[in-house]
């Protein structure tokens, strides 16, 4: 998992509760406890994957772009992925070796196995589910 999983779903928690208000990166960041220009690069993020608006200025900040209810958790999780869930594997085995010629392909297998099961998972909760186990 990767820490911009869990800003995320701390930035679009927020917004889902903010009942429509701009928030801004600043009242964001001192939630989530991290720096600002974090913040503004993961909504930078969320924004191009259109899960939020935002807008500059004095009476700026950022919404949610649709309904809490229509966001699922996946669509987070997909919108903050770095790359391979489980990882990849860093070396090269041994192709002489009755394992090694075959064993990253069948890592591969399981690892898509497991993606789809959690990304599965985390299409069973929305937004707004998971917002409400805050109230």
């Amino acid at each position: 998992m990767n820490g911009r999983f869990a800003i995320s779903m701390h930035i679009l928690t927020l917004l889902a509760q903010a009942n429509g208000e701009w928030l801004s990166s600043d009242f964001l960041a001192g939630s989530i406890n991290i720096n600002p220009v974090l913040v503004r690069k993961e909504l930078i993020n969320l924004r191009n994957k259109g899960l939020l608006i935002s807008r500059e200025g004095k009476n700026g900040g950022s919404m949610l772009a649709k309904s809490a209810a229509q966001i699922r958790v996946s669509d987070i999780f997909l919108a903050t992925r770095q790359g391979a869930f489980l990882g990849t594997s860093r070396n090269n085995p041994n192709p002489n070796c009755p394992v090694g010629k075959q064993i990253t392909q069948h890592l591969n297998g399981l690892y898509q196995e497991a993606e789809e099961a959690l990304l599965h998972k985390l299409g069973d909760t929305t937004l707004e589910d998971f917002s409400h186990r805050f109230n």
